[in-house]
């Protein structure tokens, strides 16, 4: 097996619980209002250190999806997902961003900072909005 290259994050950084592998920056998280089968998900713009799995199309709370596992890039566990395509369209925001499982995440961010990151992008205009070109 070959070495294996990791980014470095700076910031205020989401690590894998496993190995503590930084995996996602504060300022990339766009929501803390998703749920998967064990509980609170975030869903992130932009995850670092992490393998793609095959895609397949599952079916969500939300409508149908095609979507792939994402990995830790160290200890393989798997920390999330990746929405490929939405095949509804309220929910094509959601196409190339990533959800990263509560329960399989270590941080250091305290929930108030996390939430303070969420609206001070809102409200500066600086959110990203992936239905705008």
């Amino acid at each position: 097996m070959g070495r294996i290259f990791l980014s470095y994050l700076d910031g205020r950084v989401y690590c894998c619980r496993m190995c503590k592998t930084q995996l996602a920056r504060l300022d990339e998280l766009i929501s803390k209002s998703f749920h998967c089968r064990h509980g609170k998900a975030y869903l992130f713009n932009e995850v670092a250190n992490v393998i793609c799995g095959p895609q397949e199309n599952r079916k969500m709370t939300t409508g149908m999806h095609a979507v792939a596992d994402i990995y830790c890039a160290r200890c393989l566990r798997v920390v999330g997902w990746k929405y490929m395509e939405a095949f509804e369209q309220s929910q094509k925001y959601k196409e190339g961003k990533f959800i990263l499982e509560r329960t399989k995440l270590f941080d250091d961010v305290p929930e108030e900072a996390a939430d303070t990151s969420i609206l001070a992008l809102r409200g500066s205009g600086l959110a990203r909005d992936s239905r705008q070109p």
